[in-house]
């Protein structure tokens, strides 16, 4: 339970609103997609800043998750675990239930429970997000994929990963509905 807790507390601390912080520009939840992720940082304040975001974003669960493996925890309390720091990110706890869409943050828990499947994860959004130019279609089809790559990868954790992929996909609901209707924001590609 102390390992749970302590997921969701870490997740709650949103990095984007610490690097806007130090770095002496605007909240990006009044700005862009008003997501304090990545993309939207990408958007707002350029590759350096939405990279410290990512980082930070993916490192901060990682503490909790990797103690409840190390302590021998059963897999399906290793993704609550996970789980719990998706939902602060997600609804954290210091800024009133409003928070990301959780993807950086799946990706740093998948890194700890099955490597390869955060890896493989991470190519197919980078390729989507290329190729698409939407971070949140990229978003999509690397939560829709994952449980599937997990099957062939890392099967013990496949229910694990499909929650997590459940998560991100109800996080993007308001996305999918900008897709359909041709408005959601692209990335844009550097010279």
């Amino acid at each position: 339970m102390l390992w749970v807790i302590l997921g969701y507390l870490s997740g709650s601390w949103l990095s984007a609103l610490s690097v806007c912080r130090l770095a002496g520009v605007a909240d990006p939840r009044g700005r862009g997609s008003c997501n304090p992720g990545f993309s939207n940082m990408l958007r707002l304040y350029g590759p350096r800043l939405a990279a410290l975001t990512l980082l930070l974003d993916a490192a901060k669960g990682v503490p909790a998750v990797l103690a409840a493996k190390a302590l021998g925890y059963p897999v399906w309390l290793q993704g609550v675990v996970g789980l719990a720091v998706l939902l602060g990110h997600s609804y954290p706890l210091w800024h009133g239930f409003r928070g990301g869409k959780a993807v950086a943050s799946a990706f740093g828990v998948l890194l700890v429970l099955t490597p390869g499947v955060a890896l493989v994860s991470a190519a197919l959004w980078s390729l989507c997000a290329w190729q698409l130019r939407t971070a949140a279609t990229a978003s999509l089809v690397s939560a829709v994929t994952a449980p599937l790559v997990c099957l062939w990868l890392s099967p013990t954790y496949v229910t694990v990963v499909g929650a997590f992929s459940l998560m991100v996909l109800v996080r993007h609901g308001a996305n999918l509905r900008r897709i359909r209707r041709g408005e959601e924001a692209r990335l844009r590609r550097r010279p």
